[in-house]
């Protein structure tokens, strides 16, 4: 195939070579790119037929158009009806950007710059120029530019030969302009000095305070004694009871915002402490007893499409949130309640959601990860939540005037804590990237000091608040793509925090899937995270320097829902299931990653591409480390609050502490953890009924020295319930389960 060539304008084209190059090799590139995108020229009309037909009917009226044109003082003249490029970067066979699309313009000037994490095996970096339609996209050309021009570092900047698919320039002089710089992943490092995750929307924040729990409640004395650093004792935290004073002691402003938020739900069932008037409310009745109070209670929660509750119908939805039952309890009070859509940039929101009827069933005991924050960052987490409502509420009431209903404004719900003398806010001329110190709640110098980021999966789509321009925009470390402003800091955050990694990595989550673009087979399947290529590549790393590195993931036995899938009778097969059989599954909930004991992160994103793509699921997380408590501060190994979370974590998951939990990335560690999962595997399988100390279980599966993925003999099928453990590909689009 032709390559593209670099040409200046002045060169006449018959000099120019199509520069034909042999199949390259492809080679790994790990590290980052620094692309920048900033114009073509010479494009092709590609919306020729358009305007081919527009003239044509404008043909056809000229006859009856004639008197009154020549009666006009001036002539209207009709936009030129031409191509709306775009441009996509593809790597490996990866789309990993795209510019903004420029309507009608021949000549576009983009000036986009994007840093892309690259975990992929590649010979070439194509830049692929589009025509953008309604119903597609029309191809322009393409641009190829070999890895090993750029791989040793060298900055490429020049203008491109835009090249078709049969390997000529669509016209004479159709060119792009760009630029792109390779950085290896060695040079790249998280900074725990102050500096965090560069190229994120949030920045890092100084002076903070995080609380860390795991499930909504853990009982006095269910757990053992953790001891950390400086004489102190880990304390296994009651979250839901947090939850529930921190609701109570509020005295301007309670912010909900929920996959699922029941308002039946109790806070309290086991006590440790006094509960203030109030505190004994269920959800519902305790927001409206502090809206009574004066206190502005807003809720904004996600709006299952398949649930129902009018005269009409009234349905509970696929996914039994209680939405729509929420929102009819909250609709007569002085408490605020708006439904947003899951996918707001997405027009098969509500397909989306039927498709996924199959994965329901019964809820089992859920584990989950939760973290309290307090200091700056949580006034990230707060204008998360207005850009969030302001576009909820935006929604909202056009659809009230589509249906002609009366309704009342509501754009000022959210209250102005910057006017409000005696709360404390950022200021709005002066407040340095860390965070302003005047709302630090704890000293550089507290060993119990945290630095906190928030980071989100979002787009414009889902907030208001995002700017317009595009200069703005990558100030902001957004990201252009094609219609949307995407921020994907959640993707970001996993990437450099394993790229950082020196000793272990500990992850729990709910999924855990993606590089589907270096899968063996089934590449194109959409899923294009990094996490499992970049943990892959960290432990290849470590093997050929020698030096002790583990991983450990956490997942559920298999996705919620019916293993065997497949509409009612399986939802029926579930309950008679749950009577008949003692076994049942843990559902791994959480969404969390530790490394080294000395950073988290945690939020409600899953690892698989719906949930880090940034234009699909919204999602938020957060990162913190404590810098008193690093490898470096300590020389050793830190035992602080994140040490003493992963350890209670272990404890409960593995029934026991032992002494080789100290040190996971040691081969007595890793041994011992799979001993445990091996045996309470055999155990949750055998025919008679064993007590298990622990609920951590050896996934069925293993995997051979050339790489093939195989179950467990004997263990084709999940006990009780049946489905293949290896799964089968379906007939779903891809984009629903990855």
């Amino acid at each position: 195939m032709a390559c593209s060539g670099r040409f200046n304008r002045s060169e006449k084209m018959d000099d120019v070579p199509l520069n034909k190059i042999p199949s390259l090799k492809p080679v790994l590139l790990h590290g980052s790119l620094e692309v920048w995108i900033y114009e073509a020229r010479e494009l092709p009309n590609m919306d020729m037929v358009s305007e081919n037909l527009r003239q044509c009917v404008t043909l056809l009226k000229t006859c009856t158009m004639r008197i009154r044109r020549v009666e006009r003082s001036h002539h209207r003249h009709h936009k030129i009806i031409t191509s709306d490029p775009y441009v996509s970067i593809q790597v490996g066979g990866a789309t990993v950007a795209q510019t903004r699309v420029i309507s009608n313009s021949q000549d576009p000037h983009w000036n986009e710059h994007f840093h892309v994490d690259l975990a992929h095996f590649a010979s070439n970096v194509e830049f692929t120029v589009k025509d953008n339609d309604v119903f597609g996209a029309d191809l322009i050309g393409t641009v190829k530019i070999p890895v090993q021009n750029f791989l040793d570092g060298n900055k490429i900047d020049d203008w491109f030969q835009v090249l078709n698919s049969y390997g000529k320039p669509p016209k004479p002089d159709s060119a792009l302009r760009l630029s792109i710089e390779f950085r290896p992943a060695e040079a790249e490092a998280l900074c725990k000095d102050g500096g965090g995750v560069p190229n994120t929307y949030f920045p890092l924040r100084k002076g903070g305070m995080v609380s860390v729990y795991q499930d909504a409640h853990v009982g006095n004395g269910l757990l053992p004694e953790i001891r950390l650093d400086g004489g102190k004792v880990f304390e296994h935290g009651k979250c839901w009871e947090d939850i529930c004073h921190a609701i109570l002691e509020a005295h301007h402003l309670v912010y909900i915002t929920g996959w699922s938020i029941y308002h039946k739900v109790k806070l309290v069932r086991e006590g440790t402490r006094q509960l203030p008037e109030g505190g004994d409310l269920n959800l519902g009745d305790l927001l409206k007893f502090k809206s009574q109070e004066g206190v502005r209670v807003l809720l904004l929660v996600w709006d299952d499409k398949t649930s129902h509750q009018n005269m009409l119908l009234k349905t509970q939805g696929v996914m039994q949130t209680h939405d729509e039952e929420t929102k009819k309890f909250f609709k007569h009070s002085s408490v605020q309640c708006v439904l947003a859509p899951r996918y707001a940039s997405s027009k098969l929101s509500w397909f989306k959601q039927q498709t996924n009827a199959d994965a329901h069933g019964p809820r089992q005991p859920w584990h989950d990860l939760h973290s309290k924050i307090e200091g700056p960052a949580a006034y990230d987490i707060l204008t998360n939540f207005e850009q969030r409502w302001r576009k909820a509420i935006k929604l909202h009431k056009f659809g009230k005037r589509f249906r002609k209903a009366a309704h009342r404004d509501t754009d000022d719900s959210l209250i102005k804590i910057e006017r409000i003398s005696w709360i404390l806010s950022p200021s709005a001329t002066q407040n340095p990237p860390d965070g302003d110190p005047k709302l630090w709640v704890s000293k550089e110098n507290d060993q119990d000091n945290w630095h906190v980021q928030v980071f989100r999966s979002i787009d414009s789509g889902s907030v208001k608040g995002f700017p317009k321009s595009v200069q703005e925009a990558q100030n902001q470390n957004l990201v252009c793509r094609k219609n949307l402003l995407v921020d994907k800091s959640i993707h970001t955050a996993y990437v450099k925090a394993i790229r950082s990694a020196q000793h272990f990595i500990y992850i729990e989550n709910q999924y855990f899937l993606g590089s589907s673009y270096n899968w063996p087979s089934y590449k194109n399947a959409g899923a294009h995270n990094l996490i499992p290529m970049e943990i892959a590549l960290k432990i290849a790393g470590k093997i050929r320097k020698r030096e002790r590195f583990a991983v450990y993931v956490v997942i559920p036995m298999w996705p919620e829902g019916i293993p065997t899938s497949a509409s009612v009778q399986e939802i029926l097969f579930w309950q008679g299931q749950a009577q008949k059989f003692r076994r049942f599954m843990i559902y791994v909930h959480a969404k969390g990653m530790i490394v080294d004991d000395e950073y988290v992160i945690m939020g409600s994103a899953n690892i698989n591409e719906r949930s880090l793509d940034g234009s699909r699921d919204t999602e938020i997380a957060m990162g913190s480390y404590q810098p008193h408590h690093t490898w470096a501060g300590k020389q050793r190994h830190p035992h602080g609050q994140i040490y003493g979370y992963r350890m209670s974590l272990w404890a409960e998951h593995l029934g026991l502490l032992d002494d080789c939990f100290n040190h996971p990335q040691s081969l007595e560690c890793v041994r011992r953890v799979n001993e445990l999962a091996a045996t309470y595997w055999h155990q949750f399988t055998a025919d008679e009924v064993i007590k298990m100390e622990g609920h951590l279980l050896k996934y069925p599966l293993k995997v051979e020295p050339n790489g093939t993925v195989l179950s467990l003999p004997g263990n084709e099928s999940f006990p009780d319930v049946g489905g293949k453990i290896l799964g089968a590909p379906g007939s779903l689009p891809d984009t629903l389960t990855t």
